[in-house]
């Protein structure tokens, strides 16, 4: 008797047992199967086979369908989905789910393999002047085949293509999986630091090994991905990218496309579930070459895998916040050790934790320590804003900086991580102010919506006309993008002006547009908040204004100036990254700050490495392991009682400290209270210990009854 243990999207930490279907064979590890979970009919994922149950034999039910006739997943994914569920303590029914496209959850099968159209001559002279439209067809696909879902083929061209096929002069098949591509265009000549870098990549294909690139801003690391991604591919191997954001996949797709000449398949949030599902199933069937995209692309299968890229890897947005935590850089590391390939993490500014790594040996580092070319570093500078102060966040040495380099023909980026009009509304006659009724934070101000938003819990309201307790006007207080956007305009009339954030580019294709404009010098001043400062090339900007570097230099958490330091750094990066020479204005009220003497005197390496000193002193990450036991409840104390009830009915390790029950730092979020459970150990296993303890306690508590908790391992912050 056969017995499947079957992953089910339920919140359990564990697998299912289930029979065989009586006819036919058992379902492989990595087969989806239809099965009987209560009153619903859920799709799970067989994990693997067992020769027995703890179930008696009555208890066990068959699958009700199986739903594929191969595996969608082979045995190393499988252990890599096995290792998150394990790792970050989270049932492996919703690993499972992670992993898959929306529409294989839901049970609908894999889509066929999309069909080719490929010419087989050019078109006659007369057909030109009898069937305009078939001669079109035919000269657009003798430069190449092209797939259906090619976006180039004409309107209605499936009819044309079917009269010339039966003419014998188009053949429609379904796309071949290549078993290699050697099409790659020819790319610029890379200096010493990035050839030598591509040789050790190129050294270890076939085995695993950590690479951390370790490049300045414009120093073409991705010249490295490329060049190494090209004899991959020549050898017949795939070649993953993760990205932090959706905003860089287009870039780095059509950098990707234009010099290797190959198939990419793309995977992020802002595709329909039918695209995401045909480059999932492309990659897994080996027709794409590359496959780019956010973190939950670490769980694409591919055909034959040969290197992983995790491009800005210090990138917070790399994390999964909500349902399955995971980190999409650490999971590809793991993925690449189980597969035994390469993985290369590549950043100007690495976290601390992958510096470390570099350091002790267990990640190999390259370094690219200056810009190809005439390119060279932008010079820096701080602008006292207790000299000269700044009016709607404007101060008046970056205001005539700016004149200047308009006046040369440059571009200008000014930074501000704040949308919206305003990040307060006041009232200076009784001190009311617009705080959110769900959260302990205030609204934002956004002027040309006329509408108050919590940028926390998402809720929005009505701008009122006057105050609601006193009637007397209401004042903005602090700046925000749509604020300096508008000073800008009354400053610089006539200037093309764009401003790029959250609310600029909720339209599809909006990034793409603002970005090329800047990058054709249409636009001439560009605001936006980190959505500019991660990865973009723009080779016209020669001043880029932080507009308030203060922000983070009195951060609660620890990892604050980690996360200013690296914010600062790929933000300046943007400036003098062409032939001319770039600068940098950083206005703050606190000059003589530790952090910024740090950078400006030595650069993010010497902030790194004074900041590495500093955590191994107080035994914090990557000097120690932290996980947070997080839980809600709609009343204050209700989430306070259930973590202490749960700190005090556990043994932990001696080796984990225990820190707390507290509040969390926003105490009230979305409605409901929160609070948190600090372990902290030096050594990991004791930490996973001390967290299998928990997840077995908490819910025989009776004060779990009406809280929501998660575990959350290795946090980012302690929000």
């Amino acid at each position: 008797m056969t017995i499947l243990r079957v992953a089910v999207d339920a919140p359990l930490d564990t697998l299912f047992d289930y029979l065989a279907p009586a006819a036919g064979p058992a379902p492989a590890p990595g087969t989806r199967v239809r099965v009987p979970f209560g009153r619903r009919r859920p799709v799970g994922l067989v994990m693997a086979h067992a020769p027995s149950s703890d179930l008696p034999p009555e208890r066990l039910k068959p699958v009700q369908e199986t739903l594929d006739e191969a595996p969608l997943f082979d045995p190393g994914l499988l252990q890599l989905l096995a290792w998150t569920a394990r790792y970050y303590h989270e049932p492996p029914g919703s690993v499972a789910a992670t992993a898959l496209p929306a529409p294989l959850r839901q049970g609908r099968p894999l889509p066929e393999p999309p069909l080719r159209v490929s010419a087989r001559g050019p078109a006659p002279d007369a057909m030109t002047r009898r069937a305009p439209k078939q001669a079109a067809l035919l000269d657009l696909l003798s430069a190449g085949p092209r797939r259906a879902d090619d976006p180039t083929l004409p309107a209605g061209w499936r009819a044309t293509a079917a009269r010339l096929a039966a003419r014998g002069l188009v053949d429609i098949e379904p796309e071949p999986a290549a078993a290699s591509w050697d099409m790659a265009n020819p790319g610029p000549e890379l200096n010493a630091a990035q050839a030598d870098a591509v040789a050790d990549v190129l050294a270890s294909l076939g085995s695993f090994s950590a690479r951390l690139l370790f490049g300045v801003t414009g120093s073409g690391k991705t010249e490295v991905y490329l060049a190494a991604a090209a004899e991959c591919l020549r050898r017949g191997l795939q070649v993953l990218v993760l990205v932090p954001e959706i905003g860089l996949t287009p870039q780095l797709v059509q950098r990707f496309s234009a010099r290797l000449g190959v198939p990419v398949a793309t995977l992020h949030s802002g595709l329909g579930a039918s695209a995401r599902l045909a480059a999932w199933a492309d990659a897994r069937a080996g027709r794409a070459a590359v496959v780019i995209g956010t973190r939950s692309a670490a769980f694409v299968p591919l055909a034959r895998p040969g290197l992983i890229i995790v491009d800005e890897e210090h990138d917070p947005s790399l994390r999964q916040h909500e349902g399955l935590r995971y980190s999409g850089r650490d999971v590809a590391v793991m993925r690449a050790s189980i597969s035994r390939i390469p993985v290369v993490l590549g950043s100007a500014t690495p976290a601390l934790e992958s510096l470390r790594h570099a350091r002790e040996g267990r990640y190999a580092l390259a370094r690219l320590p200056e810009r190809p070319g005439a390119a060279r570093h932008p010079a820096v500078r701080l602008v006292d804003l207790r000299r000269h102060p700044a009016s709607e966040g404007l101060s008046g040495p970056l205001l005539r900086a700016m004149a200047q380099h308009l006046e040369k023909d440059g571009q200008v980026l000014l930074f501000l991580n704040r949308r919206g009009f305003a990040p307060a509304l006041f009232c200076a006659s009784c001190g009311w102010t617009a705080d959110c009724r769900h959260c302990d934070a205030r609204y934002t101000w956004h002027r040309r919506a006329a509408r108050l938003r919590c940028h926390h819990c998402g809720h929005e309201t009505a701008l009122p006309p006057a105050c609601p307790d006193c009637g007397a006007d209401l004042r903005p207080a602090g700046e925000g993008t749509e604020r300096l956007e508008e000073a800008l305009v009354r400053r610089f009339p006539g200037v093309a002006l764009a401003r790029i954030d959250r609310d600029s580019t909720r339209r599809q294709g909006a990034v793409d547009r603002i970005l090329d404009d800047v990058r054709d010098g249409r636009t001439r001043i560009l605001v936006g908040t980190q959505m500019m400062a991660k990865g973009h090339d723009f080779p016209g900007v020669t001043l880029v204004g932080i507009i308030n570097a203060d922000q983070g230099l009195f951060g609660t958490d620890f990892r604050a100036s980690e996360r200013l330091a690296q914010t600062l750094v790929q933000v300046a990066g943007r400036a003098g990254r062409a032939d001319r020479p770039g600068e940098v204005l950083v206005q703050t009220a606190y000059p003589e700050h530790p952090l910024l003497r740090r950078l400006l005197e030595g650069g993010y390496e010497a902030f790194a490495e004074a900041t590495l000193e500093e955590r191994r002193a107080a035994g914090w990450p990557p000097y120690s392991h932290l996980a947070l036991l997080r839980a809600e409840a709609d009343r204050p104390q209700r989430a306070m009682a259930f973590l202490a009830a749960l700190r005090d009915a556990v043994r932990v390790p001696r080796t984990v400290t225990v820190l707390g029950p507290a509040p969390a730092p926003m105490e009230k979020r979305g409605g409901r209270w929160r609070a948190q459970l600090l372990l902290q150990s030096a050594a990991r296993p004791a930490l996973h210990r001390a967290l299998d303890a928990c997840s077995d306690a908490a819910p025989g508590l009776a004060e779990s009854r009406g809280v929501r908790w998660f575990i959350e391992v290795d946090p980012q912050d302690l929000f």
